[in-house]
């Protein structure tokens, strides 16, 4: 039997068309959520991503405030756009879209944002209120997309499974706190693995559900797949223009559900970005909130 698909696709448009009513919220009170966007350089990808992003705003009602800075840029003028950003009462969340010109600190720019507009969930204010379980914080949005992605398609979370590959920041090491919290609604147990891993088939193998995010083509092969098991792939690396996946396609012949792909994680994330945009202007519009 093939496997079930964990289309992104359609987790973004049930996300947009429940947004969609809360603008409307937000719009007799005066108030239209803004999520900004700031791209350093030329790099192709991070140019049609945020591309997306703008059109996912302007589709749903969400305000677009863009900046491109030329990847010459240095970094005080860097600085300068997030502090803009910051004070900025149009703008309730917001991007610095990575990777940044290697001459540029990301680490410095990622802590000048004001935790309060970090739309991706990675300042260390919001990873820090992930670890301790509080709620109301921006979130990790691909962790985030990836545990609504699982729960659209009813895939059991609570008490199964979950081996991660891959510990990065971005995926690997907030998934595995996401994942792994009673207070997320997830209570999975999780086990983080990565591209040293002695026998990784033997962790991936006990697994309910796999997520390979390690940035290594075909880390993850069919025979390292229990039959039945939920493969979520966010992890892919570029091999001249064509995108090469960490799942082997061929693990749909064993899994029971698998993200594709095109069109699996990727969608979720830009569905949880604008989610939590309009989570941030709805803060900001309930009694006692700043704009």
């Amino acid at each position: 039997m093939a496997a079930t698909l964990l289309d992104g696709n359609v987790l973004l448009e049930t996300v947009k068309d429940d947004l969609r009513a809360r603008i409307q919220r937000l719009a007799e009170q005066g108030i239209t959520p803004g999520l900004g966007t700031i791209l350093v350089g030329d790099d192709p990808p991070s140019h049609a991503y945020v591309r997306l992003k703008r059109e996912d705003s302007a589709e749903i009602g969400v305000r677009s405030v863009h900046t491109e800075l030329p990847a010459t840029v240095g970094q005080p003028e860097l600085h300068a756009v997030i502090n803009r950003y910051n004070h900025d009462a149009d703008v309730d969340a917001f991007i610095l879209q990575v990777p940044l010109p290697e001459h540029l600190d990301a680490e410095a720019a990622l802590l000048s944002i004001d935790p309060a507009k970090d739309a991706d969930g990675l300042h260390p204010v919001n990873l820090g209120k992930l670890v301790m379980g509080v709620p109301d914080a921006p979130r990790p949005c691909t962790p985030l997309g990836i545990q609504a992605l699982l729960m659209m398609y009813k895939v059991p979370i609570e008490g199964q499974h979950v081996v991660i590959i891959g510990r990065g920041l971005t995926i690997g090491r907030p998934l595995a706190i996401l994942l792994a919290l009673k207070e997320t609604n997830a209570n999975a147990t999780v086990t983080v693995c990565h591209t040293g891993t002695h026998f990784l088939p033997e962790y991936t193998k006990q697994a309910d559900i796999i997520v390979a995010a390690a940035g290594r083509p075909s880390i993850l092969t069919p025979d390292m797949v229990r039959p039945g098991a939920a493969v979520v792939g966010p992890g892919a690396t570029m091999q001249g223009r064509k995108v090469v996946p960490d799942v082997d396609e061929a693990c749909a012949e064993v899994a029971g559900w698998i993200t594709p792909r095109l069109g699996g994680v990727g969608p979720t994330t830009r569905a949880m970005l604008l989610r939590q945009t309009v989570e941030t202007a709805e803060r900001r519009a309930a009694p006692g909130g700043k704009r």
